[in-house]
């Protein structure tokens, strides 16, 4: 029955200044904004597959970090960290290090890139790989997990 997640909605202290910062991420589309309530919506990608909403101070004026990731494509990785670098935006791999050195979760197996919104929500950008899942293997490099499958 559930094809996947439409919507998030993320609790901001400014939603005038988040706006600014998720609008200048590639294919998020501005939706619709609702000043009386303080908040915006986009589309995330398509039209019509997810939106994200952003609200301030709602339910709450205590912003709780949360997380949420963007799907993307593998080779589209590297030209989003240059893209978040040249907008002043630093990114890191999970383990909080540089994100020139890409971590693999063979669990899923999946690769990505993490960067903070103006209110520390943490954001993921994420891209599955093809390769089988090998959830008994442990986090490791893009360029190990490359050379266990024969490519490095």
């Amino acid at each position: 029955m559930i094809k996947g997640v439409f919507e998030t909605h993320i609790n901001v202290s400014n939603y005038r200044e988040s706006a600014v910062f998720y609008e200048k991420l590639l294919n998020i589309i501005p939706l619709y904004e609702d000043s009386n309530r303080k908040s915006k919506f986009y589309w995330v990608g398509r039209p019509g597959d997810s939106m994200l909403g952003i609200r301030e101070n709602y339910p709450s004026p205590l912003i709780q970090r949360q997380h949420f990731a963007f799907k993307v494509d593998l080779e589209d990785i590297s030209s989003a960290r240059e893209y978040l670098s040249d907008l002043g935006i630093e990114t890191t791999n999970f383990l909080g290090e540089s994100s020139e050195n890409l971590l693999v979760f063979p669990f899923m197996p999946a690769v990505s890139i993490y960067f903070n919104d103006p209110d520390c929500h943490s954001i993921e950008f994420l891209a599955m790989l093809e390769d089988p899942a090998k959830p008994e293997l442990d986090i490791m490099t893009l360029q190990e997990w490359e050379e266990l499958h024969g490519r490095g």
